[in-house]
């Protein structure tokens, strides 16, 4: 029997207040919302949560504080069976929350906070190099862990993935250039290319820059990809789904 992949996912770790709604407020206003969870998330720990559940073997790299909430989250992440020993505990810092709206259709406005104390770039690795790891996933959140982790996995040949999301552009100029594997939101591609272009336009303008692996997620449009092979860009449909 083969081992389980083992992987290690870089990044944020927020305390997600999620409401559902019929319709995403289009003004301001008092909202009643249909429905409410708390829950441990980010994009590195959901990642993380969703692999394991895959049957991955996972460890988590995430900066949260000294507070309750930095409890609840570990635990949160712990309860799945991902590994949370290098998440680090930054004294006097607060932990990173998220307030999330959520229609019918899916669709969401998401607004994270994050305490700048506690995403302080780390000195080093957490563990001295990353062997044992079979790839890296990072998002954007926590840039000074992900571009060590993404650099050393390049390094030694692994698979060095980057969730690239919303962020400031010299963030994800950054990050780019140290991945093999780069998954792009819209609106990040946008802001890598420096202009509004349609997200087949991005993908292409990315894939120009790189010869990592290079997709564009468009959320209910589908996700483009670019297939060099060919040099040209492919998309893949979305799939339905009800919230």
């Amino acid at each position: 029997m083969n081992s389980p992949v083992k992987l290690l996912s870089v990044g944020a770790l927020t305390l997600d207040t999620i409401l559902s709604v019929d319709t995403l407020p289009a003004r301001q206003g008092k909202f009643i919302a249909s429905d409410g969870v708390q829950i441990a998330s980010g994009m590195a720990s959901s990642a993380a949560c969703a692999a394991r559940r895959l049957g991955a073997d996972v460890s988590l790299w995430a900066s949260a504080g000294d507070d309750l909430v930095g409890d609840q989250l570990v635990a949160g992440i712990e309860a799945e069976g991902v590994d949370c020993s290098f998440v680090r505990r930054v004294t006097g810092a607060r932990s990173a929350l998220s307030a999330i709206l959520v229609d019918t259709h899916g669709e969401r406005i998401i607004v994270p906070f994050y305490d700048k104390l506690a995403q302080a770039d780390p000195e080093a690795l957490p563990i001295q190099n990353l062997t044992a790891f079979d790839a890296v996933l990072a998002d954007v959140r926590w840039p000074g862990a992900a571009a060590l982790a993404l650099a050393a996995a390049r390094a030694i040949d692994r698979p060095a993935i980057l969730d690239a999301d919303t962020a400031p552009r010299d963030v994800l100029e950054r990050l780019f250039p140290l991945a093999s594997h780069i998954v792009a939101s819209e609106p990040a591609a946008f802001i890598l290319c420096g202009e509004e272009r349609g997200p087949p336009e991005a993908c292409e303008a990315l894939a120009r820059r790189t010869d990592a692996f290079v997709a564009v997620t468009g959320g209910a449009a589908g996700s483009w990809w670019f297939d060099r092979s060919v040099a040209s860009v492919r998309h893949i449909a979305a799939p339905s789904i009800k919230a």
